[in-house]
């Protein structure tokens, strides 16, 4: 039997959105159709050297370069494909599949991989129940997907399921327990200042119009409401070992890019991006490659690993 895939409905009525915060699950539908059409601008994600080279900085830090490139590969949580799409470009995949409870968002990601020429198939599915066979994919990554997952044990049982035997798995892009707690603080802080300065009759310029900044914070309540978890890296690597996985590893990154990230991606959010251009772009870009470098190289080798704001765990289904 053909299974045929919801419609997205990026224009949910109150009442759904009322029934989203007491059901995380319909909540990550209705944000994620909500922001698809949006989401790669909002992010600055694009498909070119830029984000080549962080989605495979951020594989090879977890999983090195062994075994590239991947037959076929499956991202959970695709959103708009950022991470796969980005991924086969590089080298790292010959194959792809998305999958995402978001409607829009598996659409957008299909529609990116066909503009990029890249051989991708793609499902609405639920991470706690992949709608694939067992033993059918070489590696299965995910990029800031597990926090939004209420159920990451169920969902990493699933993983190791539809991987083949010595197939592996890579998650990236999760917050940990300290570092969100400093840049959604950083971010409230952001937001309120850009918000109120912009007032300002000589700022005022800078003001996006009201009714934008009032969808924004609306989105911004559900989003919180989305995000389900935050990671002690220890403890993702017991969850993923409990799952059946082996040569479980997680890394962690970023503590000066996100104390300087998270205020710059705010700041971006709360006026008219037609005020910032392009300079504001590759400035905002390098000084987060320079800090990012300092939190590799020097900070890493002196700060406790729980520190950094995202952790990044890898591991492998054991062989026949």
């Amino acid at each position: 039997m053909t299974t045929v895939d919801p419609e997205p409905n990026p224009h949910a009525t109150a009442e759904e959105v009322r029934a989203a915060y007491a059901d995380p699950k319909l909540a990550n539908v209705l944000y994620h159709d909500w922001e698809a059409g949006t989401y790669d601008e909002k992010w600055s994600i694009s498909y070119d050297e830029r984000c080549i080279d962080y989605a495979v900085g951020r594989f090879r830090a977890a999983a090195g370069e062994r075994g590239w490139p991947y037959g076929h590969a499956l991202e959970l949580g695709s959103g708009t494909g950022f991470f796969l799409l980005n991924l086969m470009q590089g080298g790292v995949i010959a194959k792809g599949s998305v999958t995402d409870l978001s409607p829009g968002m598996v659409r957008v990601a299909l529609r990116n991989a066909e503009n990029l020429g890249l051989d991708v198939d793609g499902r609405v599915a639920d991470a706690e129940r992949i709608p694939y066979d067992d033993n059918t994919f070489d590696l299965v990554v995910g990029h800031a997907v597990l926090h939004h997952i209420p159920d990451v044990p169920s969902a990493m049982r699933e993983v190791l399921r539809v991987l083949k035997p010595g197939g592996r798995f890579v998650f990236a892009g999760e917050p940990t327990k300290v570092g969100d707690s400093y840049a959604r603080a950083l971010g409230r802080l952001t937001w309120w200042l850009t918000t109120n300065v912009t007032r300002l009759p000589v700022l005022n310029g800078w003001r996006r119009p009201q009714e934008e900044l009032d969808e924004s914070s609306r989105a911004a309540a559900l989003e919180a409401v989305v995000d389900l978890h935050t990671f002690d890296p220890t403890e993702l690597e017991r969850t993923a070992r409990s799952a059946g996985a082996v040569n479980v590893r997680a890394v962690t990154e970023e503590f000066a890019a996100a104390l300087f990230g998270w205020p710059v991606r705010t700041f971006e959010a709360a006026v008219p991006r037609e005020k910032l251009g392009f300079g504001w772009a590759m400035f905002a870009y390098r000084t987060w490659q320079k800090l990012s470098w300092v939190d590799e190289n020097l900070l890493a080798k002196l700060l406790p690993r729980e520190l950094f704001y995202n952790v990044l765990v890898t591991g492998v289904k054991p062989g026949e």
